[in-house]
């Protein structure tokens, strides 16, 4: 059948059922039809380079999405243009209601105000990581009345009087988060409990306010879900304020405020009969009876967190005769997890998915083959430094949870191949960490690249008996792979490193302190994954200028790398940080046949795109005040060590 026949209403439906945008991708190379239908259809646009921008905007008028934040330096010229361009046409920013700037650190006041602006149906605004944000950029979101979503996270600049302009102007918003704005005080929360009486969900996590601010948090009608995670002034008076307020509360995370008690948490669970969502680890030492007791009551209770407390058997008694319905627990670092403890949990708990036992030294095969044998629909097993548990545990698990899909086994030393032959069978896992296990070899290792084809992270961190033929069977089977982890795994060489090269889908890799790879090894990842955007080759010492210019030519998508011990040169790397468009965090420690006039000239070749730099102290007194300036005034973060 001719594509000639096929109406544009059939391609529209046709195109919508594509689920990956390597698909689309695909789609839009076949003909110019299915290339207009992608341009009219297309609501969701992520933008990776910044050259690439006014080309995509003038195709795309319909987008509902527009995603910058891993755009490297977006600044107020840059929307000037954008926004010129839309003038003398249909404008792409007529539907756009979800905008995401998060990182677009050279965005400031002026363009920020004109892109919001030009946005009448924006609803959903992200300017997270932009440290300079301040009250000047709050004037200019306030401006947008429809808002209903806003994310500021580490916006350090905003101080009570800018959420006091948000709180006025935004009075619809229904989620904020002002985690890490440390300039926040109960003054600026109260005004905005004040204003913004729609609020369903809020995150004033590491802020220092105190109980006072949740007195003013208790009056919102409509509060869903309140994050205080590190808040250190919270103590158990302000949670009593909870007690009688916030009737709509479904999850409140109070993890790691070091002022809040068992007592506290009584109040909270006391006020909310349907509270589902309970975190509070690292708060209290101990797991006190009477929240035990308190437990009972919250009949829709799915998660909670109690990692770091003291726990005991009985503890797990009354989970298990209490709440029925978890589906979710952690336990990461607590004290007093037993076997008995975890058989007496799934006896009651079913229906548990998610459970981390993160060093949970205690626990054995007994407690891992109970759980898999009661919780036939777990999908994430967290056991890391649980190094009791061996192939036995796996074993339960290949033939029990067919729909696990991470699982975390990071030094685990009785972890072995048999372990991950048995294992393979759950091949459903999309994530698994098996960091430290030195008992598995590249046997093992084929196991699992044949039978778990859609795993997309895999952690092999200092698996020092792995060598090339696990990665050649790992590039045959895994071909969804994206993240890889082979950190001092010594055994691996330039020949291992070469089938790498073949996981097309590859983003974000760690080579740190393979002293057997040269530039011949780099070169063939490079030229391979072209998708690669974070790469950490740290101690890789054999690694010379050849290698660092085959990466400047093909990892264009390049936006994080460790360089630090390597044997790169000026020229080399001047090539890496002028080339690497996208670049946008670099460590460049102890570079040996570094000068400092090399240093000079490839800071000056990404000054206008790097957000962060880290260099070795003793460059602060040699680097000249110039490019320390010019680096500073366009918000780079220089860390030294």
């Amino acid at each position: 059948m001719l594509l000639s026949a096929f109406t544009e209403d059939l391609l529209v439906r046709v195109y919508s059922k594509l689920g990956s945008d390597s698909d689309r991708k695909t789609w839009r190379l076949v003909c110019k039809d299915f290339l207009r239908v992608d341009s009219v259809t297309r609501r969701s646009l992520r933008v990776l380079r910044s050259e690439f921008l006014h080309g995509l905007l003038s195709k795309y008028k319909n987008l509902d999405t527009l995603d910058l934040s891993v755009c490297p330096r977006i600044e107020d010229a840059t929307v000037s243009v954008l926004l010129s361009q839309a003038v003398n046409s249909v404008s792409w920013t007529r539907w756009v209601t979800r905008l995401v700037l998060s990182r677009a650190s050279g965005l400031r006041y002026g363009g920020l105000e004109r892109l919001v602006g030009a946005c009448p149906c924006l609803k959903v605004l992200d300017v997270s990581y932009c440290w300079g944000y301040g009250d000047r950029e709050a004037w200019a979101i306030s401006s947008v009345r429809g808002l209903r979503e806003l994310k500021m996270v580490k916006c350090l600049g905003l101080s009570d009087v800018g959420l006091a302009k948000i709180a006025v102007g935004c009075g619809k918003l229904e989620r904020l988060s002002l985690k890490w704005c440390m300039e926040i005080s109960d003054l600026g929360v109260d005004l905005l409990c004040k204003k913004c009486l729609e609020l369903k969900s809020l995150d004033v996590s590491y802020l220092k306010v105190t109980s006072e601010s949740l007195c003013s948090i208790a009056s919102l009608p409509k509060l869903e879900v309140l994050a205080m995670v590190g808040c250190p002034f919270l103590d158990d008076y302000g949670l009593q304020f909870l007690e009688h307020g916030c009737p709509s509360l479904q999850a409140i995370d109070v993890s790691r405020c070091g002022c809040v008690s068992s007592s506290g948490l009584i109040s909270v669970i006391r006020g909310h009969r349907g509270l589902a969502i309970l975190n509070a680890g690292y708060c209290f030492s101990e797991l006190s009876a009477m929240v035990l007791h308190s437990l009972k009551d919250l009949k829709n209770l799915n998660t909670i967190r109690i990692d770091g407390a003291q726990v005991s058997d009985s503890s797990f008694q009354t989970f298990s005769t209490n709440c029925k319905s978890l589906v979710e627990i952690g336990l990461s670092k607590c004290v007093g997890v037993t076997n008995m403890g975890i058989m007496q949990l799934v006896y009651g708990c079913v229906g548990l998915k998610i459970v981390n036992l993160t060093c949970c030294r205690y626990i054995t095969d007994e407690a891992i083959s109970a759980l898999a044998n009661s919780c036939r629909n777990l999908v994430s097993l967290k056991l890391e430094a649980c190094d009791k548990v061996t192939e036995k545990s796996l074993d339960q698990l290949g033939s029990c949870c067919l729909q696990l899909e991470e699982l975390d086994l990071t030094d685990c030393c009785g972890v072995n191949d048999k372990g991950l032959k048995y294992l393979s069978r759950c091949s459903e896992i999309l994530s698994l960490k098996l960091g430290l296990c030195t008992n598995i070899s590249d046997k093992g290792l084929a196991y699992i690249a044949h039978n778990c084809t859609k795993i997309s992270e895999l952690d092999l961190y200092r698996c020092t008996s792995l060598g090339d033929d696990g990665l050649a069977a790992l590039s045959s089977g895994c071909k969804n792979l994206m993240k890889l982890n082979l950190s001092y795994c010594n055994g691996v060489t330039d020949r291992g490193v070469q089938y790498i090269g073949r996981l097309g889908q590859l983003s974000d890799l760690e080579m740190r302190g393979l002293v057997n790879l040269t530039s011949e090894g780099l070169t063939a990842v490079v030229a391979g994954c072209k998708k690669l955007s974070d790469l950490d080759l740290k101690h890789c010492g054999n690694i010379d200028d050849s290698g660092f210019w085959a990466l400047s030519y093909y990892s264009r998508n390049m936006r994080q790398i460790n360089m630090s011990y390597c044997a790169v040169s000026d020229v080399g790397l001047c090539m890496v940080l002028g080339n690497l468009t996208r670049l946008q965090d670099v460590k460049l420690v102890h570079l040996m046949n570094v000068t400092v006039k090399g240093f000079e000239l490839a800071l000056r070749a990404c000054c206008v795109r790097i957000k962060k730099v880290k260099l070795i102290g003793s460059l602060r007194f040699l680097l000249s005040t110039e490019i320390l300036e010019t680096l500073h005034a366009r918000g780079c973060k220089i860390r030294w060590e």
